[in-house]
């Protein structure tokens, strides 16, 4: 693992450097302590980088699932939203050995697009108050018209200045770094463009004269823990409450931290594996293993759920990483931080992990993304709208379940038109030749799509029913042949099978001719 140590150590400090505010930003993002999102960067570089057999993958606590965290503590109080942690972390390791490492697979592009949009959306508009210097719990929507009113002018008059320029330099600051610097120099390729924008709030707090209309007040700055000795460090932890175990509040928490933090480290670890330039495939069972342990080590001491995140990764690629040492050092810099520089941590504004998460927001529900998907068609925008609708009105579940709920409505409706092809080949007389062609697995999805058809078939035709190609044939679909079979006699509408095992003409039942030896023609 320290063979390209070389390589690796450059790489954990700009990594360090990137996760640093992302951690402090994403727990304000969660409304938990500040100490917790370092925590779980922590235990996500150290523990799950040990175990995980992702090369240049890190984990930490991460922007998409927020949402989740926020509306949980909210719900349950810090400490039993712990315990909901720990049971994620048991689930993700009871997925890891039940080899559910494909669990991905089976949700649509569009719904997770549209998670991870939806996410973006409230991320970026709950970081107003704080770009303001608001305190965290104030609301600017109000219960009705006069009451907004009347918060939104209570807003401007307690905003704070020092906040809003330190937000609005600190976003030009990542922007001109990350759009138009990056490309001009290795430099700025090295020094991530988040490091330069803390360095400006640090300088920004210290020099500008406390008292004055622009300086930022102390409950606008970050707040850890300022450990005296080890044993001070450690009282400083939180610990889950287990009483609240048998809480169905919690295991609904848990249940929900684990799915979508599986889906989000499954996406990132396929994201990771293309970039990386060995093309090294993580084993994903694995990776759940390696995610649940954190998620438990993290839920016992204090921290926020882990997952492996793709900005880290991306920045650990892209700074030479080689293997998994980087990941675990950039943990090591970031508890050398807590122990030795916290003084230093708090004097960050908190405008400035706003920025850092307006961007994040923006990044997740950016423009290009909604007109990517638009031109896809409805099949893949509908479940992606909906999805986004149903989590920013209502909660995540909702959102992924309306979504869900969209995707198999269009994959039915998909199925039902292309169950079969009918072609009329020519017409003589009164009557007209006209042939169907079965798909290769029929359902009794297809049941409606196949008698609409049989129905508006003239009198006195001639049917060439082609199954050649059909592998699957459903007991229903049998059914409604059957029944068409006698339908046709009484509409003298002639029928000829096409098979693979030869031809027949009007049949008088379709279930006979279907069997062959006892085996249904999709056996044969």
């Amino acid at each position: 693992m320290f063979k390209h140590l070389n390589k690796d150590l450059p790489a954990s400090i700009v990594v360090f450097f990137v996760a640093l505010p992302l951690c402090l930003g994403i727990a304000l993002a969660s409304g938990a302590p500040l100490f917790s999102g370092l925590i779980a960067g922590i235990v996500g570089g150290i523990v799950v980088g040990s175990i995980s057999g992702s090369s240049l993958g890190v984990s930490g606590p991460a922007a998409g699932l927020a949402v989740i965290v926020l509306s949980a503590i909210a719900s349950l109080g810090f400490e039993a939203f712990l315990v909901a942690v720990i049971i994620g972390g048991v689930i993700q390791i009871l997925l890891g050995l039940m080899k559910a490492g494909i669990i991905g697979y089976y949700f649509p592009s569009s719904v997770i697009k549209g998670m991870l949009a939806g996410i973006g959306i409230i991320i970026f508009l709950k970081q107003f108050t704080v770009a303001l210097g608001l305190p965290d719990t104030y609301k600017i929507i109000g219960g009705s018209i006069s009451e907004t009113w009347d918060n939104l002018f209570s807003a401007f008059t307690e905003m704070s200045i020092g906040s809003i320029v330190v937000t609005l330099v600190s976003l030009a600051i990542l922007l001109v770094w990350s759009n138009i610097l990056k490309d001009k120099h290795k430099f700025f390729n090295i020094v991530p463009g988040p490091l330069v924008a803390v360095v400006f709030g640090v300088l920004y707090f210290v020099f500008v004269p406390e008292g004055s209309g622009l300086a930022i007040l102390d409950s606008n700055l970050v707040k850890v823990p300022v450990p005296q000795n080890a044993s001070d460090l450690i009282s400083q932890l939180t610990f889950p409450d287990f009483s609240v175990i048998g809480n169905s509040e919690v295991w609904v928490a848990g249940i929900t931290i684990a799915v979508v933090a599986s889906l989000e480290t499954l996406l990132s670890v396929e994201a990771t594996d293309k970039l990386d330039p060995r093309k090294r495939v993580t084993p994903t069972n694995r990776e759940l293993f390696a995610q649940g342990s954190g998620n438990i080590v993290s839920g016992l001491i204090g921290g926020l759920p882990i997952t492996q995140v793709i900005v880290r990764s991306s920045a650990n690629i892209q700074s030479g990483g080689r293997t998994k040492a980087s990941a675990i050092i950039h943990a090591i810099w970031l508890l050398l931080a807590v122990i030795f520089i916290p003084v230093l941590l708090n004097k960050i504004p908190l405008g400035v992990l706003a920025a850092v998460l307006l961007i994040v927001g923006y990044k997740l529900a950016k423009p290009s993304l909604f007109k990517s998907m638009f031109k896809l068609g409805k099949s893949q925008f509908l479940p992606f709208v909906i999805t986004i609708i149903g989590i920013v009105v209502g909660d995540l579940l909702i959102g992924i379940g309306l979504g869900l709920a969209v995707g198999i409505t269009v994959v039915l409706i998909n199925s039902y038109k292309n169950s079969h092809f009918l072609h009329v080949e020519d017409s003589a007389g009164d009557g007209k030749h006209i042939k169907m062609t079965l798909a290769e697995e029929v359902t009794f999805f297809n049941k409606g799509a196949i008698i609409k058809e049989l129905n508006e078939i003239p009198e006195n035709s001639f049917i060439e029913l082609d199954v050649r190609q059909t592998k699957h044939l459903d007991y229903d679909i049998l059914e409604i042949l059957d029944e068409y079979a006698i339908k046709a006699k009484n509409r003298n509408i002639d029928i000829k099978i096409v098979s693979r095992i030869g031809t027949v003409k009007n049949p008088e039942s379709y279930k006979e001719f279907f069997t062959v030896d006892n085996k249904l023609i999709n056996e044969i």
